[in-house]
């Protein structure tokens, strides 16, 4: 996987993952899949069942391109007989020139293999996760499902308790027992409406001070009525 890639080999990888449909733009490989985000639409092209890409949050922070690599290696690479050892995932979070490369490479060489196989196994290892749990599929689906359920009653229920001074404060914070990758997407919808909050704030304070000048021209309109009145008033005594 360290092994640095010859011409030919670069221009063959690179002509893959153009093929691939991915949802940003492709422009420098290096930064494009330092927050392994890509690395799971790679995944998710050829193994749809495989990736949920919610779990995977695009990022620019090292922590939480650090999480979603982990993330990768524990969910979704294992199932193809693939990791990232930590120190390349380091690397590859710095945006350190030519790591990524070999990386994608056998990466691809392991979803070649893969795809050779029958259809069977290829559907065997889409269900890997659910099939080897103690509770049927339809049954771990209808638990989460629960889990859920609750955590969101449990944020209404407390909704007004975290506000304060008209801002919510952190909700995923209140909740430390949360499951990760819950807490991470509910991270980005509070960094979501924090931000959309202050845009409102920012709107409401532009009202304001336009009402303002308008009543300062009411104001103005009315005075100049009076002088005009005042003025008609004396014409006509004279």
């Amino acid at each position: 996987m360290d092994r640095e890639l010859n011409e030919e080999e670069l221009q063959a990888l690179y002509a893959w993952i153009d093929r691939i449909s991915l949802t940003r733009p492709k422009r420098h490989i290096t930064r494009d899949f330092s927050d392994g985000v890509m690395a799971a639409e790679v995944v998710k092209y050829f193994f749809p069942k495989l990736v949920d890409l919610h779990n995977y949050i695009p990022a620019n922070s090292t922590p939480q391109k650090l999480s979603n690599w982990n993330l990768l290696n524990r969910k979704v690479f294992s199932k193809l007989n693939f990791h990232v050892p930590e120190d390349t995932v380091k690397r590859i979070v710095l945006s350190t020139a030519g790591v990524i490369e070999p990386v994608l490479n056998a990466l691809r060489e392991k979803i070649d293999k893969k795809l050779e196989q029958p259809t069977e196994n290829i559907l065997d290892l889409e269900y890997y996760e659910a099939r080897n749990q103690k509770k049927p599929h339809t049954e771990l689906h209808q638990t989460e499902a629960m889990r859920v359920t609750q955590t969101a009653g449990e944020m209404l229920k407390d909704e007004k308790s975290r506000m304060k001074n008209g801002k919510p404060q952190q909700t995923a914070q209140c909740y430390p027992d949360m499951d990760p990758s819950l807490r991470l997407v509910l991270q980005e919808k509070e960094k979501a409406v924090l931000a959309l909050q202050e845009t409102v704030e920012i709107l409401q304070m532009k009202v304001s001070r336009l009402e303002h000048l308008v009543q300062l021209k009411d104001m103005r309109i009315e005075d100049l009525i009076r002088h005009l009145e005042t003025y008609k008033a004396k014409g006509s005594s004279h």
